[in-house]
């Protein structure tokens, strides 16, 4: 099992940190609402009180964050996830956010020696929940690769998209179609 800091507990982050805990990880829970860090912390989570205490020791950093600034932020800002992980750790960031902010986390990542994949999710609270939700990820094959387990602790359906950016040109393209249906 693997050693995973999460990083933001909303509506969606919450359901996840749950099921990793579940599935026997050991994970590391921050959020800047305190509660929520609380919440993570009654289904069997650790409480992280900074980034820098969630990322210690981690061998995997999972992100569900409202938009590409936060995600930048998150990872490349002052004291964000890059400045105190060890490198070559795992980032997996599950937000949705625009495919050039995915490229530029992608790409900032890799140059500080870190592998990272995009992986936004579909199917809302309730899969989200119940570890049934379907990610479309984007990066490179090893970083999927290693990715892969850790979204099947949250997930029923997993798809590499390609590369960089790719997990959230797919998930543009998923609500797209699912408007395009409503309508």
């Amino acid at each position: 099992m693997a050693k995973i800091a999460f990083i933001g507990l909303g509506n969606m982050g919450s359901g996840m940190c749950a099921n990793l805990c579940e599935a026997g990880h050991e994970v590391r829970a921050f959020d800047l609402n305190m509660d929520a860090v609380q919440a993570a912390a009654d289904k069997g989570a650790i409480g992280a009180f900074s980034l820098k205490d969630a990322v210690q020791g981690a061998e995997v950093v999972v992100s569900m964050l409202p938009a590409g600034k936060h995600v930048l932020a998150v990872y490349f800002g002052k004291d964000g996830v890059v400045e105190h992980a060890n490198k070559g750790i795992l980032l997996i960031d599950c937000s949705t956010i625009a495919v050039d902010d995915a490229r530029e986390a992608a790409k900032q990542a890799e140059a500080a020696g870190f592998p990272m994949v995009d992986a936004p999710v579909s199917g809302g609270t309730a899969a989200a929940d119940a570890g049934t939700l379907t990610f479309m990820a984007g990066g490179p094959d090893m970083a999927f690769a290693r990715a892969e387990p850790i979204l099947k602790a949250m997930g029923k359906n997993i798809f590499h998209a390609g590369g960089s950016g790719n997990g959230q040109a797919a998930k543009i393209a998923n609500n797209m179609l699912l408007g395009i249906s409503m309508i």
